[in-house]
């Protein structure tokens, strides 16, 4: 039997935790594999989201899917040796603009080992660089494009104060099947097209992946508050029948830039912003008798970020 629109919906907001809360960071990255994370703050938003509190503990942050920062299990380190190197050839051409030609990335591997002997912020890498020999313009583009590719080389990751810091994956090598079935299972049902967009992977790599239809659910009122860049939507090239044509333009604003946003059973219907203790929602024509959970959802996303927050309507 096909599953209506509102099952698939409660079925990817079981996947992602949104409907059956995480109990620790261990079992919300064990389901969701990964948070967006080039804006701690919005990656935190996204685990309070999914019932989680703190991101304290095994979590490392690095570049991974699409080539963008993300939190990942250290035991899912694996993925960085999986996509990295389609990052890498991607952003050749971006490199020798900037004068960062393979020779000069290769020697800066070897570097980047000697001179990352604590986190250090990027200012402090380029200048220990100049030292060995690997001189960059601290005001160009170069030192970011030449710190991803160490990143996606496996090198280095970015700590969660922004610090830079050698990186050690230790973990047996894994290949697409293996992300196909962690996204899956975070993204279900999903298709194939879907996968690839979030992974960022070529489409001709991923052949032969069925689609999915993910665990069995039933739309249950869940109401969540979800920030910057969170997975929800990332996970899909047609978010479609989550966020209606007509509204897609106020919550999709380019650069693969989210505004925060209201989810009900699935569906977008409002964004939102704060200022201070202020958090104003904008609704799409939510259902009135919605209002007390949005207004309890606002109250929980106080008490996390420590203040008093009054909801305004816009």
């Amino acid at each position: 039997m096909t599953a209506s629109v509102e099952q698939v919906l409660a079925r990817r907001m079981r996947a992602q935790r949104l409907s059956h809360p995480a109990t620790d960071v261990t079992d919300l990255f064990g389901s969701v594999f990964a948070l967006q994370a080039q804006d701690m703050p919005a990656a935190r938003l996204a685990a309070r989201a999914r019932g989680v509190r703190s991101l304290d503990g095994p979590l490392v942050r690095t570049w991974a899917m699409r080539g963008t920062l993300h939190l990942l299990h250290e035991d899912d380190l694996w993925v960085v040796n999986l996509v990295g190197p389609t990052f890498i050839a991607t952003g050749r051409r971006r490199r020798d603009q900037l004068g960062l030609t393979d020779e000069l990335c290769e020697r800066a591997l070897p570097a980047l080992r000697e001179v990352l002997t604590e986190p250090l912020e990027r200012a402090e890498v380029v200048r220990r660089l100049a030292n060995v020999g690997i001189v960059l313009d601290p005001k160009s583009q170069a030192p970011a494009h030449l710190l991803a590719f160490a990143a996606n080389s496996g090198v280095l990751c970015r700590g969660q104060d922004d610090t830079y810091r050698l990186l050690r994956i230790e973990c047996e090598p894994r290949g697409v099947d293996e992300l196909w079935r962690r996204y899956r299972r975070a993204y279900g049902p999903a298709t194939p097209d879907d996968f690839a967009t979030w992974s960022g992977l070529p489409r001709r790599l991923l052949k032969d992946l069925p689609e999915v239809t993910g665990e069995p659910a039933e739309p249950n009122g869940a109401v969540r508050m979800l920030g910057h860049f969170d997975p929800y939507l990332l996970g899909y090239r047609d978010r479609s029948s989550a966020l209606a044509p007509e509204h897609a333009p106020l919550v999709q604003t380019g650069g693969g830039f989210l505004t925060p946003h209201v989810v009900v059973d699935g569906k977008v219907v409002a964004v939102w912003r704060r200022d201070g203790a202020r958090i104003a929602v904008h609704s799409f024509g939510a259902r009135p008798e919605l209002a007390g959970e949005i207004a309890e959802e606002v109250a929980d996303l106080g008490r996390f970020l420590q203040v008093d927050a009054a909801l305004t309507w816009v």
